[in-house]
């Protein structure tokens, strides 16, 4: 047989890819190979359009999406806190601190009622990884002040480093 030396195998006999016989999709697929570098740079740039119109869009939006983070965590800890005051009359101090929620406090005034299991199953950390700061009695006579000091640990901040408190929560 002449021709090309890949041969396709059917019905018990061998077709060289020259045959007129062989099916026209096959001898098309093997006729060209791989993209032109056109055709690549076409694509490459088409993505790097993209990139450029979706990025700012989705970079602004991760810190939108920590703040509401903190709200949704502010809100469940003020619920464990509302649980504990219901069950012992008081809320945890200071020195007990959001741990009270999740094991019996040993210092400050001892709860004789702590629900078995705790009130929440551990104390978590804010969006940003630190821990939330709890006083008890808050500074401006309300009886706790929880919050987050937000993206940078430290207390005051704009937009994404502002505090974001569970009184301004509502």
């Amino acid at each position: 047989m002449t021709g090309r030396t890949h041969t396709l195998e059917s019905d018990m006999h061998a077709r060289t890819l020259d045959d007129p016989r062989a099916p026209a999709w096959r001898t098309a697929a093997w006729g060209r190979s791989g993209f032109t570098l056109i055709e690549i740079m076409v694509v490459i740039a088409i993505l790097a359009i993209l990139a450029v119109i979706v990025m700012p869009k989705l970079v602004g939006r991760t810190d939108d999406a920590r703040i509401t983070a903190a709200k949704v965590q502010l809100r469940n800890i003020e619920e464990g806190l509302h649980l504990y005051k219901l069950d012992n009359g008081v809320y945890p101090g200071t020195e007990q601190g959001l741990e009270a929620l999740v094991r019996p406090p040993s210092v400050g005034i001892v709860p004789k009622n702590w629900k078995a299991g705790g009130y929440l199953p551990k104390v978590p950390l804010d969006p940003w990884g630190f821990p939330f700061v709890y006083l008890a009695p808050g500074p401006d006579g309300t009886p706790y002040d929880l919050m987050s000091y937000g993206a940078d640990g430290e207390e005051g901040g704009e937009g994404p480093a502002a505090d974001v408190r569970a009184a301004d929560v509502g």
